[in-house]
């Protein structure tokens, strides 16, 4: 299960009268665990606890229902237990069925409300599942709730118009969850100028079998597309629409195609317009509503979220650091505080992989913070901001996705507006939205990067008309602001060689062919270094990526990074390997690095920043970053084709030449039903990458020249062998053929 399925299975627990004998098994099985897990934890068999009518789940939880009114003296007879110490639980939670208490025991984080309003504070408990997260998320339930509840409604609504899930009109549909969420957050923000302005009307107006809310909606729609001087001349709104504000943007110019709505479909928009959305948080909630609108993504709904500590591992020593220490040496001195606003309204943040535009909503929060104590230092809170949200860049090749970004980063200007000027002068000044377009839909790496984000900040050739209905290759965009910093960043996709697709073999081609040869042994993102270090090289622009490790390591080092560090470009600052966990069950998370590049002019000291396995981080100060991210000179470890002393050469490195006939699965180990003493002889455990990487565990036949009998004698194994022989009797090394019981 996802989070946003556990979610959906907490809050239909908690919708159902409550059974106390069975709530504990129903709150693990809502959690993820599996009915046999749940059968032995009923019977006693696996039940730990050494409270009267409690559950313990060893390295989990300890759970008990209370008498009514006795849930904090419940938790504490909980803490208390022996068993819970014993049985290492990390969690333990009290009810009685009224009231809910829990308590995280490692972090001492709690949670106490009504039974009711659990829920909401499902993130909390996402551990249970194997799901690691992070506070934002454990402290608001919101942003899965709100996907969640918008991916039933959408994939009713494609049930019920099988026609829309293809071609122009599933751009559509997907256009259409964005205006509704649009239509959510305004109605509860205050935009509209009435609460639920939106979800009462189109309750009122609509039949209650659903069969005019799509014209209901579309009324709306175009109402909200239409100027003062376009609805004099326009078909006359009806009364209940013309209510409605002219919004702009094109957010909903052409709207006026809705898809038609089952009873079901009816029930789910207004449950969804029952959520609070003044609770939404712009970069979780876009990160995970990408994949409602992917066919392919959706069993993945929630786990594309990137946690603003890790997105800040690229942009502190981008840029935000050295703007906070500008900062903090300018305090008291209003001259210079004024110099450092100017120098925010002119630093641009592009993302050429920007996904639902996570890096680019947390570089936009972040100055923004910064903006605001630099007026409260100059004694004027109030002024407006400086700082435009057309100077956050970026490309995405999911058009979704690209709108999604635009959209979430509209609402961050709100969010900021409000937190820093006050919601009404936020208000006044949100709508019309502004029709510029700074999120680009299209192939950042067939796309020329100084068209969309120029350096000098000079106008472009074509500028764009809207920021929703422009269309979506419109690739060349005009700037509000001239001269200033270009800081690039990005996660761009882990794609390992061996794993191109055919569109992303051309993509490689385009930008390596006549440069390169070997380019095809190496990761995607590499093409993401290779245009960043050229749009560098032409400016005084900085670039870092997340990247999978792979790139400064082995023989990728020699292919790509002799092509990145030239003409006067170097590694600035680095994050060496940590793990870059989102939220999937179970998940390890991938390995990753970070890499700076940009002029050698723009740095003095480099910076080498290493996670240690207490969490805290190293910082070292250093001349020169080599590619392997190690402080030393730019040496490059190339391959020979002959050895360079007298030692003889090599013509193999430790592969088992055996069509996987001497390897062994657990379960295959199991079904050999060797004896302890043939196990003792014959078996080993082997350790390769995966086994190092994954975790995986596999063995092997070890079978030395003596026991090579006692091998024979066991039928299972002695056709491994065979087979074994049969294989390298073909192979390219058939003398290997000749021990085939050997590894």
């Amino acid at each position: 299960m996802n989070a946003v399925e556990i979610e959906a299975a907490v809050s239909e627990l908690a919708a159902k009268p409550f059974d106390a004998k069975e709530f504990p098994f129903r709150f693990l099985a809502a959690y993820d665990n599996k009915e046999t897990t749940l059968s032995k934890l009923r019977s006693g068999s696996t039940n730990k606890s050494d409270v009267e009518g409690g559950v313990l789940q060893r390295n989990n939880i300890h759970i008990l229902v209370t008498e009514p009114g006795k849930v904090s003296a419940g938790l504490v007879k909980l803490k208390l237990s022996p068993a819970t110490t014993k049985h290492k639980c990390a969690f333990v939670v009290a009810t009685d069925g009224e009231m809910f208490e829990a308590e995280h025991l490692p972090s001492g984080e709690t949670v106490a409300c009504k039974y009711s309003q659990f829920p909401d504070h499902f993130g909390f408990f996402l551990p249970l599942a194997g799901i690691t997260t992070v506070r934002s998320i454990r402290e608001n339930a919101f942003d899965i709730k709100a996907v969640g509840r918008l991916n039933r409604l959408y994939l009713e609504l494609l049930r019920e118009n099988p026609e829309w899930k293809e071609g122009d009109l599933r751009h559509e549909m997907n256009r259409f969850l964005v205006r509704l969420v649009f239509c959510f957050y305004a109605e509860d923000t205050r935009i509209f100028a009435t609460p639920q302005m939106f979800s009462n009307t189109v309750e009122q107006m609509s039949d209650r079998d659903a069969a005019n809310t799509h014209e209901v909606i579309a009324e709306i729609f175009r109402a909200m597309s239409l100027n003062t001087a376009d609805r004099s001349s326009a078909e006359p709104l009806p009364r209940w629409a013309s209510k409605f504000p002219y919004v702009n943007g094109g957010l909903f110019s052409n709207a006026g195609n809705v898809p038609k709505f089952s009873r079901v479909a009816r029930s789910y928009l207004m449950q969804i317009a029952n959520l609070d959305w003044k609770l939404v948080n712009p970069d979780i909630f876009g990160s995970m509503i990408q994949g409602v609108a992917n066919d392919s993504e959706r069993s993945n709904l929630g786990m594309h979220y990137t946690s603003v500590p890790n997105i800040l591992k690229v942009l502190n020593p981008l840029f935000l650091d050295d703007v906070r220490r500008q900062l903090e040496g300018s305090r008291g001195n209003p001259r210079k505080l004024l110099n450092l606003k100017k120098r925010l309204a002119h630093i641009r943040v592009f993302d050429p992989a920007c996904g639902s535009g996570n890096f680019l909503l947390i570089a936009y929060k972040q100055l923004r913070e910064i903006e605001h104590e630099i007026n409260v230092e100059r004694n004027e809170p109030d002024t407006p901001s400086c700082i435009p949200i057309t100077n956050f860049r970026g490309i995405e090749i999911q058009d979704f996705c690209a709108e999604v970004a635009r959209l979430s980063l509209v609402i961050a200007e709100f969010q900021c507006n409000s937190i820093y000027l006050g919601s009404d002068l936020a208000i006044n000044v949100f709508l019309p939205l502004s029709k510029k377009n700074w999120i680009i839909s299209g192939n950042a790496l067939r796309l020329n990067w100084r068209d969309i984000c120029p350096p000098e900040g000079t106008g472009v050739k074509v500028t764009a008309d809207d920021l929703f209905s422009t269309p979506l290759v419109q690739a060349e965009i005009d700037f509000e602001n001239a001269g200033g910093e270009t800081y690039i960043c990005g996660n761009p996709p882990y794609v390992g060689a061996d794993k191109l697709g055919d569109d992303q073999i051309i993509d490689m081609d385009g930008i390596f062919k006549g440069i390169t040869k070997k380019y095809r042994k190496l990761d995607y993102v590499s093409g993401w270094f290779l245009k960043a270090a050229d749009y560098c090289r032409n400016s005084n622009a900085v670039a870092a990526f997340v990247s999978t490790n792979s790139i400064c390591q082995g023989q990728q080092v020699e292919l790509l990074w002799p092509l990145v560090l030239k003409d006067g470009i170097e590694i600035l600052f680095a994050r060496t390997s940590f793990k870059w966990s989102n939220l999937a069950a179970h998940n390890a998370g991938v390995t990753v690095i970070v890499v700076g590049i940009g002029k050698k002019s723009l740095a003095g000291e480099k910076v080498i920043f290493t996670e240690l396995k207490d969490g805290s981080v190293e910082t070292k100060n250093v001349n020169n970053i080599n590619a392997y991210l190690e402080a030393g000179a730019n040496v490059i470890v190339k391959p020979l084709s002959a050895p360079i002393s007298e030692q003889s050469a090599m013509q193999m490195g430790n592969k088992a030449t055996d069509g996987g006939n001497l390897l062994l699965t657990p379960s295959e180990l199991q079904n050999l039903n060797l004896d302890p003493f043939a196990s003792a002889k014959l078996i080993r455990r082997i350790y390769g990458s995966a086994e190092f990487i994954k975790g995986t565990v596999r063995y092997c036949l070890w079978i030395e020249d003596d026991d090579l009998p006692l091998a024979m004698s066991i039928p299972k194994i002695a056709e491994r062998i065979e087979r074994c022989r049969a294989f390298r009797e073909k192979s390219s090394a058939p003398k290997l053929a000749l021990k085939a019981h050997l590894n």
